[in-house]
């Protein structure tokens, strides 16, 4: 009896630990997955080419390129701007969010800046890993 019960403990203690570790697999429970395709990149088109394209303005001090999933994730001529999963310390998130000097908020010379909805998608995409999905 004593065994039964043990073994009752063991498979429950088991069945909790794979439905916590299906939890955590996922891009954030309960949120929908933000897609570069279709939400990142209409966010890109609007309010980052412009500057962020060979001859723009952007691109000319950075060295960042924005045209494809490809040249965003390579970065600056200073380095990566975007750390899949940790949207805290991402360059490109510090610019939009203005967590870095007023001269390089982004995008720059925006009144006001991205709209906050915008800004928590790029957060969002980020944070479940900047797939190029």
């Amino acid at each position: 009896m004593k065994n039964r019960i043990l073994t009752i403990g063991v498979v429950a203690m088991l069945s909790c630990l794979a439905q916590v570790s299906l939890a955590l697999a996922s891009p954030v429970q309960g949120q929908q997955e933000i897609s570069y395709k279709s939400d990142i990149r209409p966010i890109i088109n609007d309010y980052c080419l412009s500057c962020h394209k060979p001859g723009g303005k952007g691109f000319e001090k950075s060295g960042l390129d924005m045209r494809t999933y490809q040249s965003l994730m390579k970065g600056t001529k200073f380095g990566t701007i975007i750390k899949p999963g940790d949207s805290y310390t991402s360059i490109l998130i510090q610019v939009v969010d203005g967590r870095v000097h007023s001269a390089i908020k982004m995008p720059y010379g925006m009144s006001g800046g991205l709209a906050k909805d915008k800004i928590e998608l790029l957060r969002k995409w980020v944070q479940q890993g900047a797939k190029n999905n």
